[in-house]
């Protein structure tokens, strides 16, 4: 077969004397029954009753897993293909549990793989690589211990999908990246929107807030003019009072008093043809000392 003449090209003959190299181990049988391992170094065995059955590497081995299909949870045929690292820990298991461990870790593999690959859907394969790469190096480890052979770790090289699903997928790509676009583009649109918004009610508090201190300003000013007017009325009742008690004070009232008197009368007659005039129009100091006596204080200087 196949393995016997693998393992025969790879058999050193039995010279007494043997070197055997770095990470290997030598199987030897005695009148065809296991006897023990070689260790690296030099060994001495008998000719004729020793023989060298097998040889193992006990480097990291890595096999090429081919490629083969399987079918994910929502029915989607796949073709994939992987990498396989190993090392071999017990060369007896290896060389007396299984007839040959490498083919029997690649079959393993290949079984394990299309069974995790069954229990996910498609887009799940592609997202999760990693934790299915995990779970076929868990598998393959619980049943290749009896083999004393250790996967390391196991790596899928490449998935391929049906031409069809590979154009569904594609057209479901750029639809994902339409709709990005188009959900940017609207939150683009009411981003400005608000910003907006909140520039003309900015603008509006803005322009409130100038009115309502031009308001306050004018109200203030206005105050202050009523203010400094009733100081500056108070002040000239005060001064008119004290000038109206002085000697001479009345005559000068009553001159101020027929002035106006005379102006008013004149001013009316501008203004209309028609003129209502007192019965004692000629008695001038009669209407003065009138006025004079029957106006109040204030309401005099108002007058004058």
């Amino acid at each position: 077969t196949l393995t016997q003449q693998r393992w025969a090209s790879r058999l050193p003959m039995n010279t007494v004397v043997l070197f055997v190299p770095q990470q290997e181990a030598w199987v030897v049988e005695r009148m065809g029954r296991f006897h023990r391992i070689l260790e690296p170094g030099l060994n001495v065995l008998i000719p004729m009753l020793d023989q060298i059955r097998y040889v193992q590497s006990l480097k990291e081995i890595v096999i090429d897993v081919p490629e083969q299909s399987a079918v994910s949870l929502d029915n989607v045929t796949l073709q994939i293909d992987g990498v396989l690292f190993l090392r071999i820990l017990d060369p007896f298991k290896a060389s007396y549990g299984v007839e040959d461990p490498e083919y029997a870790v690649t079959q393993l593999a290949q079984t394990t793989m299309r069974s995790e690959l069954g229990k996910l859907t498609l887009d799940k394969v592609f997202r999760e690589r990693e934790s299915l790469n995990s779970n076929i190096v868990h598998s393959i480890n619980q049943a290749s211990d009896e083999w004393g052979i250790r996967c390391l770790r196991y790596e899928i090289k490449d998935i391929q999908v049906p031409p069809r699903v590979k154009e569904s997928m594609q057209m479901q790509v750029e639809a994902e990246r339409r709709k990005r676009a188009t959900v940017l583009e609207s939150e683009g649109t009411r981003e400005a929107g608000i910003n907006i918004a909140e520039g003309h009610k900015q603008a509006q508090i803005l322009a409130s807030e100038g009115e309502k201190a031009e308001l306050i300003n004018k109200a203030a000013g206005e105050a202050q003019a009523v203010l400094a007017k009733a100081e500056a009325k108070s002040k000239a009742i005060r001064l008119l009072s004290d000038a109206l008690a002085e000697q001479n004070g009345n005559a000068a009232a009553s001159l101020s008093v027929a002035e106006q008197y005379v102006s008013a009368f004149s001013n009316l007659a501008k203004e209309s043809n028609t003129v209502l005039l007192p019965s004692n129009t000629g008695d001038i100091s009669g209407m003065v000392t009138q006025v004079y006596w029957f106006l109040p204080t204030n309401r005099l200087w108002d007058f004058l």
